[in-house]
């Protein structure tokens, strides 16, 4: 029972190879039409691929977006930081009130501008 066993696990001998090389396997013949797929299986394959695609491009444009905010609050900030500046360099050579009044002078302009 054991001999009856062992022998379907062991690999079916064919015979010596001519050049020696027992060690390689042996060829196969080509087939081209194995590797055929079914219009289904590629169609498949095919909506699996745009989902990952589609997937991918909303996770670009999410990073994108994320960076492009990004950029616009260091713009934001350095304006706000000059526009600073500029009033307390005003506010050296004018009075506190005036600089004031020209303060919501062109915040009143910025708003019509904008």
């Amino acid at each position: 029972m054991s001999a009856s066993e062992s022998a379907p696990s062991a690999p079916p001998v064919k015979g010596m190879r001519k050049n020696g090389k027992n060690w390689h396997d042996s060829k196969k013949p080509f087939r081209p039409t194995a590797g055929m797929t079914s219009y289904a299986k590629r169609l498949e394959a095919r909506k699996h691929q745009e989902a990952v695609k589609e997937h991918e491009r909303e996770l670009k444009e999410e990073k994108e977006a994320e960076r492009q905010a990004h950029i616009q609050r260091i713009k934001d900030r350095r304006a706000a930081k000059e526009e600073k500046e500029r009033y307390d360099k005003m506010a050296e050579k004018m009075h506190r009130k005036r600089v004031e009044r020209l303060k919501r002078r062109e915040k009143r302009n910025k708003l019509l501008n904008s």
